[in-house]
């Protein structure tokens, strides 16, 4: 229940003010949406060390910076406070400041360097491609962990912990996520900017398997053997992003799209591997019914007219590197904006700096709606606490709309099915392989199956996640 009549008010007002500029229409006002990060620690009062180790203290400082600033909207978990889930399963990935990286650093995730430091060997592609979920069983959680070993290792007492603990860890860290969802709506009256994540095929493969460079390489050596390993990971990405969506379908599933932009690959890679295995995860979330947030991570420009190939109203892009201009000349009337608003300005400008710089944005991005206000990247904590009042002030006296539109109809899609693999999403261990040696199976067999399933959908679900963290 909302803590009062006000704060219902004020929430339903922000909730309609988001979701209309997401849609592409015109609001009463350009809605404010800050991913806060770091800076939410700077603005509430919170050091860089506790929002990092305390996740509940990264919900409070998110929640509270996003009141006292006076957003419409922010992503709860933005500060991705995962501590104690990556140190109990014994990530060799994450650095956390005060832990591994100093206490005015940030939370940091690193990706394989070295050939021996490497997740998934270039002789294992086939294997990894016949059954991705098994490979993370079998061999990539133990690369990728301290503790734990690999299968048929020797098991010793800090395999058994780091598995045990670092599941638990897990838990409680999503079991969290509710409470202060409800803290964020019914205390502030904030709306919870987006819900569910995605990562491109190609992106993960960089990131938590080959590495950049050895991926960059696999392009031009084996493309064949790099585009079936990111087919085999399509439906996984869709699972996960479904899992974690919002059963409203409100707000919308983020993709932190980093790879693609330039000059990280080239056209040729991205027409041939990226693109085509990324546009059937858009496609299938899309006809679900779900908006994307793209975030786009980098310049991307040189693919405006690929995104674009994308159905009307399905997308939010958001602008990083990217000039203003062009991507209004682009999106505006297929797809609604976000960012824009310059991190450089924000975080060693002056209050007027922000203001001059926001009247000329607001110029560009405001005529027509689909604008929502947030900076090019998610906001660390070199970010002026009283540059991002002056950007709320500002936005609130010049931001308003003269006349509210409502937004126009999404466009729809039909994908092509997505075939599941050898082992299906959801699914680690099968009902088949579980249930055959069970002494008995009688009675309502398809109640005790949906219970099995339900829970092997969990393990699922820490092993995929923590992947596409």
């Amino acid at each position: 229940m909302f803590k009062d009549a006000a704060i219902e008010k004020r929430f339903r007002a922000r909730e309609a003010r988001y979701l209309t500029a997401m849609q592409g229409g015109t609001p009463d006002r350009i809605p404010i949406r800050f991913f806060l990060q770091e800076a939410a620690a700077r603005v509430a009062g919170y050091t860089i060390q506790q929002v990092a180790t305390d996740y509940n203290m990264a919900f409070e400082a998110t929640r509270k910076a996003g009141e006292m600033l006076g957003c419409d909207a922010v992503m709860l978990n933005a500060i991705w406070s995962t501590y104690t889930v990556g140190k109990a399963a014994g990530w060799r990935y994450l650095y956390v400041p005060g832990v591994d990286v100093s206490l005015d650093s940030v939370l940091q995730f690193g990706e394989p360097s070295k050939p021996e430091d490497e997740f998934l060997k270039e002789s294992e592609y086939a294997e990894f491609t016949q059954d991705p979920t098994a490979f993370l069983v079998n061999k990539w959680m133990a690369r990728a962990s301290r503790r734990v070993r690999p299968a048929g290792g020797t098991v010793d007492f800090d395999h058994n912990v780091s598995l045990w603990s670092g599941a638990l860890a897990y838990a409680n860290y999503m079991n969290a996520f509710g409470p202060a969802a409800q803290r964020l709506k019914e205390e502030s009256g904030i709306v919870s900017a987006n819900a569910g994540m995605i990562k491109a095929p190609f992106d993960i493969l960089c990131d938590k398997f080959r590495g950049f460079m050895n991926a960059a390489v696999d392009t031009i050596e084996r493309p064949e053997t790099v585009i079936k390993a990111c087919e085999a990971l399509i439906p996984h990405i869709v699972a996960n992003a479904l899992a974690g969506a919002d059963p409203e379908k409100k707000a919308p599933i983020t993709i932190w799209a980093h790879r693609g932009g330039v000059p990280f690959i080239s056209p040729h890679t991205f027409d041939t591997i990226m693109w085509p295995t990324l546009k059937p995860v858009f496609e299938e979330i899309i006809a679900k019914g779900y908006q994307i947030l793209f975030y786009g991570e980098g310049n991307w420009e040189a693919h405006y007219d690929t995104l674009r190939t994308l159905p009307a109203g399905s997308i939010i892009y958001h602008l990083d590197r990217g000039d203003p201009a062009v991507a209004a000349r682009a999106f505006k009337g297929h797809f609604a904006l976000s960012g824009g608003m310059s991190y450089d300005v924000l975080a060693r400008g002056t209050p007027q700096d922000v203001r001059d710089h926001l009247k000329e944005l607001f110029a560009i991005v405001k005529p027509g709606g689909g604008y929502i206000l947030d900076a090019t990247a998610l906001m660390l904590s070199d970010i002026k606490p009283e540059n991002l009042e002056a950007a709320v002030a500002y936005t609130m006296e010049h931001g308003v709309y003269s006349q509210s539109i409502p937004a126009p109809a999404r466009g729809t899609v039909r994908p092509a099915p997505i075939a599941p693999g050898t082992r299906a999403p959801n699914t680690v261990r099968p009902w088949a392989v579980e249930s055959r040696d069970y002494r008995q199976l009688s009675g309502d067999v398809d109640m005790v199956k949906a219970a099995w399933e339900r829970t092997d959908a969990l393990l699922y679900n820490y092993l995929w996640t923590t992947v596409l963290w």
